[in-house]
Parts: structure tokens; sequence; C-alpha cells
């Protein structure tokens, strides 16, 4: 595990040197936007076509769906009795209430469990997200941003915003080819190979591109804390517990709970930025829960494993 998370360190390192060195005078973020836009529009959905067209789809889907949703929403209501408790700004509540729920399952999350499991671990990492993650980010997650920041003119539909998601669409057609029996021909199976195997390093290189210090601030150590404890004790460990009770086993059991453990998702800033929640906090979270996550997912795979 130790070999497969310091290789992802280094891929993650090379982003945050790009940022800081901006080579041909491409800054980080303008490169980041461009490189994330490829993968969601192209990459991504060929890889999730082509793994829900092979995936072996039953009640393990079921539970893993289980899991992953029953683990964000108690890790939601945990952040957000802890900020009422503390009095903390709407704004603050509002980031960190996202910032602890919903874990890194595709940017961090699909690279490492692929290289653990392989075409199983892609499966996990996808159904992970694509099941439970993204429709709850898209509903729930999108109703606390507004509720805690401040809502824009544009109507709320959240139907709307998950339907417009690419990779959404590549797993219904993967699900439905799937279910129907029809076979995935060779050319095909090649070309999308081809495009999903740019997925995961383009992924954490992005997310090293993203990471970012320059608003830290001495009174975020005490607040991100518990934030930290929450995202990657308190969620995979309560995942840990569901998927054994709802009898995952295995590498499925594994798989599941270091999706649990991964660290807070990078996409959460855009919903920061766009409802004015407060995103310094929000980017804090994200590249402290990054690092320590490279110590912490060595340890869930020896524990669970």
């Amino acid at each position: 595990m130790f070999f497969v998370t310091s290789q992802m360190a280094a891929l993650i390192v090379c982003g945050v040197i790009w940022r800081l060195v901006q080579p041909a005078g491409l800054d980080a973020d303008t490169t980041r936007r461009v490189l994330t836009n490829v993968v969601y529009h192209l990459l991504l959905p060929a890889l999730v076509l082509m793994v829900m067209w092979r995936a072996p789809l039953g009640l393990d889907s079921l539970r893993i769906a289980a899991v992953a949703s029953s683990a964000i929403l108690v890790c939601m209501a945990i952040v957000w009795a802890g900020c009422r408790a503390c009095g903390q700004s709407r704004a603050v509540t509002g980031a960190m209430i996202l910032a602890a729920s919903f874990p890194n399952a595709v940017y961090l999350g699909l690279p490492v469990l692929e290289s653990l499991f392989g075409e199983l671990g892609r499966s996990i990492a996808i159904q992970y997200d694509l099941f439970a993650c993204l429709p709850l980010l898209m509903t729930v997650g999108l109703l606390v941003a507004r509720h805690f920041g401040e809502a824009d003119d544009a109507p709320l539909n959240p139907l709307a915003a998950l339907l417009r998601v690419p990779a959404l669409w590549a797993a219904a057609v993967g699900i439905v080819f799937n279910v129907g029996g029809v076979p995935l021909h060779p050319w095909l199976e090649s070309w999308f190979t081809l495009l999903a195997n740019g997925v995961a390093p383009l992924m954490l290189f992005a997310l090293g591109l993203a990471l970012c210090i320059r608003h830290w601030r001495v009174g975020y150590a005490a607040m991100l804390a518990p934030l930290v404890a929450v995202q990657l004790f308190v969620m995979p460990l309560w995942a840990w517990g569901l998927a054994r009770l709802l009898g995952l086993e295995g590498d499925l059991l594994v798989g599941t709970v270091l999706e649990a453990a991964m660290p807070s998702m990078v996409l959460g800033l855009v919903f920061c930025d766009r409802y004015r929640l407060d995103t310094s906090v929000y980017a804090a979270a994200v590249t402290v829960t990054t690092a320590l996550a490279l110590v912490t997912l060595p340890l869930w795979y020896g524990w669970v494993g």
C-alpha cells in the first residue's frame, strides 16, 4: 500500500510544483480547469461506460451505495451539530459540512483502488461515486450550500444539475448494455481503455494543482482537527461496521472502506465559490486531509485487510 500511495503522492507533488513554477506561464488554476474538463467530459465518461458495461451488478452494488450514502449523511449530521455547538458562522458551517462529508472518491479514490485491485477497484470507486456520492452532492449537498451560503438568483433544480453530468449518462448506457447482454466489441474496448488510462494520472496531477496554503490561518488548526477526525476516521469506521453488517467481504469490503477514508473532495470548491461559503476553510481542509490521507490510507488498508 505504501508503494501505491508514494507513487500517488509523487504525482500530486508534481501538480504542487507546477503551481509554484508555472511553466510556459500557465498558472495552476487555468491548467487545472483545462485538465479537469478533458477528464470530466471525455476520459471519465469513457472509463465509466467501459467499467459499468462489464461490472458484475447485483446486491453488492446496492450494498456499496447504502454504505456510502449512510456514511455521508451521518458525517453531515455530526459536523452540523458540532458547528452549531461551537457557534460557527453560516459560511464556515456550510464549507465544513461539505468538506467532512464528501470523500474524494474519484480524483484520488479511483487511482488508489485501481492500483490495488485492478478492474474490481475501478468498479468499486465508480459505483461508490455514481450511486451515492454524486447524487447526494447534487441534491443534499447543493441544498446545504444554498442554505448556509448566499443563494443565487437562478432557480434551484438539483435533478437538472444531476442530469448534466456526462459520467452519469455513460453509467446509464453501460448498465443498459450490461443488463441487456450486449457484447463489448474489442475495438471499442481498446479505444475505451486508451482513454481511460489517462484518467488516473491527470486526476492526481489536477489534485496537486488544486492544493494551496496561501489562505492558511493559525486558527484553522483547531477548527480543522475535528473535521479531519470525522473525514479520515469516523466515516471509514462507520463504513466498515455497516459494510460488514450488510455482508460485504474481501476486496469489496476493503475497497469500500478505503473509499470512505479518502480526503475531502476538490469539487466542493465550486459550491463554495458559487454560494459564497468560506472557500479558504474548504481549501485548507482539502490540503490537510489530502496530505494526512497519504498516511491514514495505508493504516486503514492494514486494519481492514
